[in-house]
């Protein structure tokens, strides 16, 4: 696994690996290429280095006797960030760190998979943040991330579109898109919109009026 240092430019998103299932390392590779920094939370960190990745920022609450001083000796110039906060996840102590930072975009990878509570926390976040930071999940099968309010991108025919509203989501409107959604309301628990595919290769046009949309990109 080569190192991020081909490209290191701030505009690009910074790359957090978390300690869910490990993506395949093609996927992880293309990240790290055009990642300006990349953090990794406490416990994914053996694994990660395992891996032969250049890491810059390790971060977390540093529980269980966890010792710091070791990564600091043997990985220099791993910068340590400790977060003791019990009321936020270390992922969302990853994000406000990239604000703080003055970031704009995260990739995220190793963030579903393993732990179902995990993973359907790491989604739910992604709506605190929707205004201060772009971020996009990455796994071996999915692309996730928070729509805006209008939404158009080109996709091949056939593409799988999940939309899943995170709570309730209004006036949903879809263009090129197998179920066509007009006005209409999804809501977590009730109906969502998962399992839909583009028509024609084109434009797919999203858009609602209230409410956090995820779109997944599904890779069967």
């Amino acid at each position: 696994m080569s190192s991020h240092h081909i490209v290191r430019d701030d505009q690009e998103p910074a790359l957090i690996i978390a300690n869910g299932l490990a993506c395949n390392t093609e996927l992880l590779g293309q990240l790290l290429e055009w990642s300006p920094l990349v953090i990794v939370l406490d416990a994914a960190i053996e694994r990660v280095l395992e891996l032969g990745i250049k890491v810059d920022v390790l971060l977390g609450d540093f529980d269980r006797n966890f010792d710091t001083e070791y990564y600091k000796n043997n990985h220099y110039p791993i910068e340590i960030i400790h977060t003791p906060d019990q009321n936020k996840t270390d992922l969302e102590k990853a994000f406000d760190f990239l604000i703080q930072k003055g970031h704009k975009a995260a990739n995220v990878v190793w963030a579903t998979g393993k732990r179902a509570d995990h993973t359907l926390n790491n989604f739910s976040t992604l709506a605190s943040y929707r205004n201060q930071l772009k971020i996009v999940l990455y796994d071996d099968h999915s692309k996730v991330f928070l729509l805006p309010n209008s939404y158009k991108k080109w996709y091949p025919k056939n593409s799988i579109i999940s939309l899943i509203p995170l709570g309730k989501v209004e006036n949903i409107c879809t263009e090129n898109l197998f179920y066509k959604l007009q006005n209409e309301t999804l809501e977590l628990g009730f109906r969502t919109g998962s399992s839909n595919h583009v028509c024609e290769d084109g434009i797919i046009t999203i858009t609602h009026e209230k409410g956090n949309l995820l779109l997944i990109e599904s890779f069967d």
